[in-house]
């Protein structure tokens, strides 16, 4: 996938906003160690005119021996400004230049290529522009509760919600951990209200968090897209809608929600059907949630939607009764 001018450009001031809290904490770290240790600043001093005379001795020929010379006095200062630190308590590295990423520095870039830290930035804003239905939730995994789910057994599962669900739940936590290229696509079906769309969110928290691309989007959202770039190419809304078709094809994890919810005809099933063969042709993860059975499925989109569906991606199934109901009757 390429890169959208505009967002690297975003990532791109996030990361020297970075560099620029690295060096207003380094200049932190400096002024406590000097306000501790009096010599400390004189020894800076002392060493920076070293550097200064080694730069020039270096380009004068005939110098070897002068050069030598220096370098030796620099490491009996470089010497006694660490044994200065240990002595006041500090690390010996306590004040050198802070990076969050050592393979770039910080530039971002890496042998003329974007770095890794600064395709982690991208792809955390591209996440945010992706990602309508993540607007500052408290989803997480630690607060996804299963006292909401019943202990009696359920006839057709074998086993009861609860322990069902924490089968799911756990899944769905190291799915989200371990994500990564060739991770498995996942099907959530079972009824409305049992806990799909925030299980949805809790992965797509933490694989954004990851540094991998997320688009989390409603199906009906998604497949509007679709629409609106193939009958409105000639305006800003229709390029708009086909930039985000392109990263909705080519994002690391695409997070379809409500399958089924939305009207269905046939230029929406011909979408549906790009999306899902599309990625799974690029081996790229896809999550689909919905409220139907594979029946429904098949009668709403067809078979070579519905063989993907079923072929292509493990089955979560959500069990329960809906808890929106439940918090209703218990005034929650």
């Amino acid at each position: 996938m390429g890169y959208n001018g505009r967002l690297l450009a975003k990532a791109r001031a996030r990361l020297a906003e970075i560099r620029e809290e690295n060096a207003a904490e380094q200049r932190r770290r400096l002024d406590e160690a000097c306000a501790k240790l009096p010599g400390l600043r004189e020894l800076d001093r002392g060493l920076r005119r070293q550097m200064i005379e080694l730069s020039r001795l270096a380009m004068r020929p005939g110098a070897g021996s002068e050069l030598e010379k220096l370098r030796a006095e620099n490491l009996e200062l470089q010497k006694k400004r660490a044994e200065l630190l240990v002595s006041g308590g500090f690390p010996i590295d306590y004040t050198d230049e802070i990076y969050s990423c050592r393979l770039c520095r910080d530039s971002g870039l890496r042998g003329g290529e974007p770095c890794s830290c600064l395709k982690k930035l991208y792809n955390r804003q591209l996440t945010q522009e992706l990602s309508s239905l993540l607007r500052g939730g408290d989803e997480s995994f630690e607060n996804f509760d299963l006292d909401w789910y019943d202990t009696a057994a359920d006839p057709i599962a074998g086993a009861s919600p609860r322990d069902c669900m924490a089968i799911v739940s756990g899944t769905c936590r190291e799915y989200a951990k371990n994500f990564g290229p060739g991770s498995p696509n996942l099907m959530f079906m079972g009824g409305t209200g049992l806990g799909k769309t925030y299980l949805s969110a809790c992965i797509a928290r933490v694989v954004a968090e990851a540094g991998f691309s997320v688009a989390y989007e409603s199906a009906a959202a998604a497949l509007g897209a679709f629409e609106t770039q193939r009958f409105s190419r000639e305006n800003a809304e229709g390029e708009q809608a086909a930039a985000r078709v392109r990263d909705y094809l080519g994002c690391d994890l695409m997070i379809l929600d409500d399958l089924g919810t939305e009207m269905v005809t046939s230029f929406s099933v011909s979408a549906l059907y790009q999306l899902i063969n599309t990625r799974l042709c690029e081996n790229r993860s896809t999550i689909v949630s919905t409220n139907c059975s594979f029946e429904e499925l098949q009668r709403r989109y067809g078979g070579q939607v519905c063989s993907r569906l079923e072929g292509e991606y493990l089955l979560l199934r959500f069990i329960g009764r809906d808890i929106r109901l439940l918090r209703k009757e218990r005034g929650i």
